[in-house]
């Protein structure tokens, strides 16, 4: 008798566990993020990750503009600061300092050739890392520090 009932115990408690992991992994399934940047210079931003990087334009407005990647899978947007279509907490502009970005791409040898070919400054050198990761970085009209990388196929 005992045994059976430290086994319902555990198995009560096994689909307790199992519950909040299945609820933890719906709510995961519902996200997807949108990194967003208050700042003034909509205009060059779309022209630096559509140009130079292959976004596409997803929504466009006045004071808001929303970009793809370009196999859809994420987005950015930029917004105006200060707009009054939005609150308060959304009103104060990115200062340029703080944030990176990270692109995954298969063949960063050629997305640096093509990115150099374009007269984009390069800020850190294409490079291997101990860790087998190959990247260069550069940087956005806002001060942004856009890295990117290919990943090691055994550090993904």
């Amino acid at each position: 008798m005992k045994q059976i009932c430290i086994f319902l115990i555990a198995i009560s408690l096994g689909s307790n566990t199992y519950g909040q992991t299945e609820s933890a992994t719906k709510i995961q399934n519902k996200m997807k993020l949108n990194a967003g940047i208050i700042t003034t210079k909509l205009a060059e931003s779309k022209a630096f990750y559509t140009d130079i990087l292959g976004f596409g334009v997803t929504f466009e407005n006045d004071f808001y503009l929303l970009l793809h990647t370009p196999g859809h899978t994420s987005e950015i947007s930029f917004l105006l600061p200060d707009h009054p279509s939005q609150q308060t907490l959304f009103h104060k502009p990115f200062q340029g300092q703080g944030m990176y970005l990270t692109i995954e791409v298969e063949d960063v040898d050629s997305i640096y050739q093509e990115i150099r070919n374009k007269g984009i400054e390069i800020k850190i050198a294409l490079r291997d890392e101990p860790w087998g990761d190959r990247h260069f970085a550069i940087e956005d009209p806002n001060g942004v520090g856009v890295d990117i990388v290919q990943y090691s196929p055994d550090n993904k």
